[in-house]
């Protein structure tokens, strides 16, 4: 309950049968007496697999329903960087309606900092901050990010140099809500939590945090549950529409899914060995086109959150390694290569 509160469009499919690809109150789970032995033997090797990490929860869900579940999905914490993707999908229905121009600059909104922004940094786009090529090297409130890597303030054209920085992503949050007028956690828990029936989301718990002596442009935490997770990544796998309701624009979630930076365009390089795109605050899996995974995309938090997109396999996979939010954040991770090994086994698995 809600406390306080692809790239192609698909043929929409009668209502009997659309009812039926979209959770109810809680997730439907697929009986395993429908599964073959093969489909069995193959998703008992991946919780086998998920035994050896230190993973807190996983959630498979395909077609509407779940097909693997692993640990306590109902537990809720902190999802760190995958509050981005989050407030990507947001912004969907106020760029439609022209709430928000991802043309304006920075100086247009008249967004500034602590001792102020140069001239050329206020240049930067609405889209160069979801991108994150604004190429602001401003401190940010929060860490986290490859800030340490950054070229000298003033000398990257906005648009031209991909950094992962903080600044862009929080600064996204801040426009938000001057151009809205609204929270941004009001706004998730009216636009997407209320309407996705979100059962574990708790809106009193929520609110903007970080070093304001750094930065005037808070970060945004989120705390979901995996299964929460899920229906928001559902939610993208349908292209916006939830039963009937287009909560995000199809055209923006093509927009989110795009390729705005490949891989080897990437900095710092460590960044760039990664071998995963970016498009609006969501990373993209560059896989070749016989892989099951071609298409996918994922919002990452450190640690091991992560909402994977699989549209060629019309699956969501939702992972949390949960974390203490106060005390010693030094604890072991899911790396996206052990993530997505577990995945691959799930996704191979023949089960459909």
């Amino acid at each position: 309950m809600v406390a306080g509160a692809c790239t192609s469009t698909l043929e929409r499919p009668p209502a009997a049968a659309e009812a039926a690809t979209y959770p109810a109150a809680s997730w439907q789970a697929i009986p395993a007496s429908s599964l073959s032995d093969a489909c069995q033997r193959d998703l008992d090797a991946a919780r086998d697999y998920l035994h050896t990490l230190d993973s807190t929860a996983l959630m498979a869900v395909q077609d509407g329903r779940v097909l693997f579940s692993y640990g306590p999905v109902q537990t809720v914490s902190i999802v760190f960087s995958a509050r981005k993707s989050v407030l990507s999908m947001m912004y969907g229905k106020y760029v439609a309606n022209g709430t928000i121009d991802l043309d304006r600059s920075l100086a247009d909104l008249g967004v500034d900092d602590i001792g102020g922004l140069l001239p050329v940094e206020r240049q930067a786009r609405v889209r160069d901050l979801l991108s994150a090529r604004s190429g602001v090297y401003h401190s940010a409130a929060n860490g986290g990010d490859d800030a340490s890597a950054a070229p000298a303030r003033g000398s990257q054209k906005p648009g031209s140099y991909f950094l992962y920085n903080n600044w862009d992503f929080n600064t996204a949050g801040t426009v938000f809500e001057q151009l809205t007028g609204r929270s941004i956690y009001r706004s998730f828990a009216d636009d997407l939590a209320t309407p996705l029936a979100l059962e574990d989301f708790d809106l009193a718990r929520h609110k903007r945090s970080g070093n304001a002596r750094l930065s005037q442009h808070l970060a945004y935490p989120f705390f979901l549950s995996t299964r929460d997770m899920a229906r928001l990544g559902y939610l993208m796998l349908k292209e916006g529409n939830w039963r009937g309701q287009q909560l995000i624009p199809a055209d923006w979630v093509r927009q989110m899914t795009q390729q705005r930076t490949p891989s080897t365009d990437m900095h710092p390089p460590h960044t760039a060995r990664r071998g995963f795109g970016y498009g609006y605050l969501w990373w993209l899996l560059e896989e070749p086109p016989d892989s099951p995974l071609s298409g996918a995309y994922m919002a990452w938090g450190v640690h091991g959150q992560y909402i994977l997109v699989i549209p060629k396999r019309q699956m969501v996979v939702a992972h949390k390694r949960e974390v203490p939010v106060a005390g010693n954040w030094n604890v072991s991770r899911v790396a996206p290569k052990d993530f997505l090994r577990v995945v691959r086994m799930i996704a191979d698995a023949p089960c459909r």
